[in-house]
């Protein structure tokens, strides 16, 4: 299985990470992508992945952190995003429920990175917290062949709405919420083919796990759960949503930047 969206580089994660790493590798997980989420983890997220073959990493600024962008982290973006194991821009998009206030801002330094993703051509992980029709509508202005809706949370509308553009659905541990009724009716209707996997660690471990620090040996309850409400078999959802992963991020670095 592959890990989409896990913050394995914060410090819930930094004691005897190489124990960490092989209990992953022992528990079917093939390989992780760490999101950024502001400039000062860049590098951090690079030594990592330079280190330990089943990681790979994205390159972005969070909408919470909309006040580290300037020219400087727009240069340490394109810099990096050469790196061969950064195979996303991301996480980026529009975060409302926090936010609200810092609109203009965010919808700013979202579009810069959009257009620093439409002009290399990579795939971007998105960020979008109750500001569904706006990111969408942003993202469309921009020609890019592989958007991640990560840890989605809009409703069935929404997600078919996305399918229909070819952008990708990641669920996490959400999923598995007795209350997430909205996104079991959205994932009961998700094609399977628009789907990945995600922990979003270290937040929203899945049941049995909920309220204790998030981990990407855990995405095989997520695949359980996702295999439950479409009446497959879980071995079904961890394979093809494996096949989509490799389907959208480039893990051999044969992406040609510039």
């Amino acid at each position: 299985m592959i890990d989409t969206h896990a913050h394995i580089n914060f410090n819930e994660y930094s004691n005897n990470f190489d124990k960490f790493i092989n209990n992953l590798k022992s528990k079917n997980i093939e390989k992780v992508i760490i999101p950024g989420v502001e400039p000062s983890l860049f590098s951090q997220i690079i030594n990592l992945c330079d280190k330990y073959d089943m990681l790979y990493g994205a390159i972005g600024i969070h909408p919470s952190e909309y006040l580290t962008y300037n020219s400087e982290s727009q240069e340490k973006i394109y810099e990096y995003t050469k790196h061969k194991k950064i195979v996303a821009i991301g996480e980026i998009g529009l975060d409302y429920h926090y936010g609200f206030e810092y609109k203009k801002e965010q919808k700013i330094i979202f579009e810069k990175q959009l257009e620093i993703a439409s002009e290399i051509q990579i795939p971007v992980i998105i960020h979008d917290r109750d500001a569904h029709e706006d990111a969408f509508n942003i993202i469309k202005k921009y020609n890019l062949k592989n958007v991640v809706f990560h840890c989605f949370s809009g409703d069935t509308d929404f997600a078919l709405k996305c399918v229909e553009n070819g952008y990708y659905i990641a669920i996490g541990g959400v999923v598995t919420f007795k209350n997430a009724i909205m996104l079991k009716e959205a994932v009961k209707n998700i094609p399977i083919e628009n789907m990945l996997l995600e922990t979003d660690s270290p937040y929203l471990a899945p049941v049995p796990f909920r309220g204790k620090i998030n981990s990407p040996e855990y995405l095989v309850y997520i695949a359980r759960e996702i295999a439950l409400i479409k009446n497959i078999n879980s071995e079904e959802v961890e394979k093809q949503t494996t096949i989509n992963a490799k389907r959208i991020f480039d893990f051999n670095g044969q992406r040609k930047i510039g």
